[in-house]
């Protein structure tokens, strides 16, 4: 297979003329006895501008930085890392993108992040990139008939149509088969953002884990904008450089920089072996939350209501907020929970658990954005060793299982094969499979993992997160039953609404009757 170097194509797509002048605007309008002070009245003169660069001035060296989100720019972008996107586009809350799937769209081959690499190094990386794309395409023939027989055996009836289910059925193939390739992958999203978000893109555009990258991109992204305002380069502060980020330091300090010596591998290993035996066998651990959770939160509803307590004790306050029979705003497709009053009373419990995914499901994961995680710098946990998850229709499938496991031996061999060659962790790094694990802790409130645990209890939800949110829910359901009890699939919250159909995926049901099951009973291959 032969590779062709992409690089990183932004466009522009859509933007709120003149930035610069409408933070300003909005700034002076703050403070106006006139009303309204529109973005061509801080422009309209001499005198004007010199006011409007004075307080662009001070509100910045001040941080009063609210004025920069009016804002918005709408970016197309092609040819980026899977890597990239993850550990930099969509690992802040200030975003939106919509992207390609892997789990749904095939990948094309000659698709992949090419680093700068020494020379002598290019046909390691690229031999590795071919057999994972090969064993990528090898493996969706060979768990196609595991899927098949289990697609067939929820849908009997569907076999007499295999031509119009048959491509639903080779999707399910993309999504198990996705794991063996490399977060090299390219993607192709839009992304919008705020004037201030891309002003904290420029500024941190050197953290870790792909600065190289990251440069290339958020130069575009800033060409672009300054084409139709020049004056947004008022609006830039220098980048931290990478060695002056705190991260950096602490990992010189500790010795987690990028070697590959003995001591380094033995520290990260124990590290991984560590953080996994505190998972107990678990996807996802809770280890921390409000210990008086049921009775603030039922505290809460009356305060919201002004009802007294022998009026409305705990139990059937709980029962008002979170029984969907009763807050119908809970089984509501548009989630319009943070704007009610009584949904909104969840914000006051939280949750803390520490996760195991690999980095495919994470990146799913991370897109719920209001139950942040703190991710790892990929370089401090790598110690060489394959490290990754494998999905349950591989483990059924023993061809499949045994190309599999070769392919992850074959791509961390690749990897330390560049790191002992002199290459950068950053370069190496983008051979590592979607499989790799990543582990971490998430924290949030209970309007937020609400949302998240019903959509993510779906039987078409992505596999790992689809069993973390269980095992999340059974952990909550035994320290908190009267919060628990209710929170299920989307199908049951409907039911308990009366709303029909209980499934609101149309030909995406998945076939299983989930609505009548409890928590514990959700159980699923594909």
């Amino acid at each position: 297979m032969e590779f062709n170097r992409k690089s990183p194509k932004i466009k522009l797509i859509e933007i709120i003329p003149k930035p610069y002048n409408l933070s300003i605007a909005t700034a002076r309008t703050c403070y106006s006895s006139k009303g309204i002070i529109t973005p061509e009245e801080v422009d309209k003169d001499e005198k004007s501008r010199a006011l409007r660069d004075r307080i662009a001035q001070s509100t910045l060296e001040a941080g009063h930085l609210t004025t920069r989100q009016h804002a918005h720019f709408v970016f197309s972008m092609d040819a980026v890392s899977r890597s990239f996107i993850w550990s930099f586009l969509h690992s802040h809350p200030f975003y939106n993108s919509e992207q390609v799937s892997q789990r749904y769209v095939r990948v094309q081959p000659d698709n992949f992040h090419i680093p700068d690499l020494k020379s002598e190094n290019l046909k390691i990386y690229e031999d590795a990139l071919s057999m994972q794309m090969e064993n990528y395409n090898q493996l969706i023939e060979l768990v196609k008939p595991t899927i098949q027989k289990e697609y067939y055996k929820i849908f009997p009836h569907r076999l007499k149509n295999r031509e119009k289910w048959g491509p639903l059925v080779l999707k399910k193939t993309y999504e198990v088969a996705r794991y063996c390739l490399p977060i090299a992958t390219h993607a192709y999203l839009y992304h919008t953002i705020s004037a201030l978000t891309l002003m904290r893109y420029y500024k941190m555009a050197s953290i870790f884990d792909t600065p190289c990258e990251q440069k290339l991109v958020i130069d575009q992204m800033i060409s672009e904008v300054r084409k139709h305002d020049p004056l947004f380069e008022k609006e830039l502060q220098d980048p931290y450089p990478l060695e002056a980020t705190p991260e950096f330091k602490l990992m010189e300090e500790f010795g987690t920089t990028p070697s590959m010596s003995f001591q380094r591998k033995l520290e990260s290993s124990s590290f991984t072996k560590e953080f996994d035996h505190t998972l107990e066998g678990r996807w996802s651990k809770l280890i921390d939350y409000k210990i008086n959770a049921e009775h603030t939160l039922a505290r809460s509803v009356r305060t919201i209501l002004g009802i007294p307590h022998k009026n409305l004790p705990d139990h059937e306050a709980i029962e008002r907020v979170l029984n969907p029979k009763y807050n119908p705003y809970l089984s509501d497709t548009l989630n319009p929970n943070m704007h009610t009053k009584l949904s909104r009373a969840l914000c006051h419990v939280h949750f803390t658990f520490r996760k195991k995914l690999s980095h495919t499901a994470d990146s799913q994961e991370q897109r719920h954005r209001m139950t942040p995680g703190s991710r790892p710098v990929l370089e401090t946990h790598y110690h060489g060793k394959p490290d990754y998850i494998t999905p349950l229709v591989i483990k059924q499938t023993p061809q499949a299982e045994e190309v599999y496991e070769k392919t992850m031996e074959n791509s961390y061999k690749a990897i330390n094969q560049l790191l002992e060659k002199g290459e950068s962790f950053e370069n190496a790094h983008y051979l590592l499979p979607n499989a790799h694990a990543i582990r971490f802790e998430e924290s949030g409130d209970l309007l937020n993992f609400h949302h998240k645990w019903k959509l993510r209890t779906c039987y078409n939800a992505q596999e790992e997160i689809f069993y973390s949110s269980i095992d999340e829910l059974v952990q909550v359901n035994q320290v908190f039953p009267l919060i628990g009890k209710h929170i299920l699939a989307p199908c049951y919250l409907r039911k308990q609404a009366e709303k029909k159909p209980y499934c609101p995926e149309g030909d995406r049901y998945c076939g299983v009757p989930v609505w009548r099951k409890e928590i514990k009973e959700y159980k699923r291959l594909i």
